[in-house]
């Protein structure tokens, strides 16, 4: 099979599946004799890839295998081909995530004394069903906590292909700009981890948000994370 046909083939394949593909799953798509090895699919990834810099699209490699993806800088642009415009969520539920990500892994309790509050089950439920994190153990403690690590869909949702490839936690300013990347299912109103008209239009002061982000940075980057890669 020549090799512009094997790249047609991985591109409509990419465009088709709507979610990242694994260099396993695009092997497949070959007849055992003629299909080309790894090597071959990873440099026709890559001159993909090439042609892509100065369009619109992008083809990256995520937790799960390779996605082509609109870039950011094409937001803007797309925003009125989408109807629904994406909730935003409270600092509580971008600050808890951002905690299982950087502390991995982590309990519930553990998350509480860094934030100094109460966890909201409504906002573990939710992280849960969306799938970005997962029971991945218990504490060895009495009660037997369970402890939450991130999964491939976090690192594939936030074009990630491996958890080291997070921002430096001095990089994010406000987790609640975060809020621009999530498009998490509409909760109901009295979903306690929505932000409200309240706290959206808050009297707390820029410098005081600033001083709070620094806070919450130090507390969760002054231990060591117990773990580097649970996916």
């Amino acid at each position: 099979m020549e090799h512009q046909q094997i790249k047609n083939i991985i591109e409509a394949a990419l465009l088709a599946a709507g979610k990242p593909v694994s260099l396993d799953v695009l092997s497949g798509l070959f007849k055992k004799r003629s299909a080309p090895d790894r090597k071959v699919l990873k440099k026709i990834l890559e001159s993909l890839s090439k042609d892509y810099e100065d369009r619109g699209i992008q083809l990256i490699e995520v937790g799960s295998g390779y996605r082509i993806q609109i870039k950011s800088t094409m937001t803007d642009w797309l925003t009125p081909l989408w109807e629904e415009r994406a909730p935003r969520y409270s600092r509580a539920l971008l600050e808890t995530l951002a905690l299982i990500a950087y502390r991995q892994p982590i309990t519930r309790g553990e998350i509480e004394d860094v934030r100094g509050v109460s966890v909201s089950t409504n906002i573990t439920r939710t992280l849960l069903e969306r799938g970005w994190v997962r029971v991945v153990g218990h504490r060895d403690v009495p009660g037997k906590p369970a402890m939450f690590g991130t999964t491939k869909e976090f690192l594939d949702y936030f074009s990630l292909k491996r958890l080291e490839d997070l921002p430096p936690l001095s990089e994010l300013k406000d987790f609640s700009d975060l809020n621009i990347e999530l498009e998490l299912p509409e909760p109901s109103p009295q979903a306690d981890f929505l932000v409200n008209e309240d706290e959206a239009n808050s009297s707390e002061s820029p410098a005081s948000q600033d001083s709070d982000q620094m806070e919450l940075n130090d507390r969760i980057s002054d231990k060591p994370s117990l773990a580097t890669d649970i996916t």
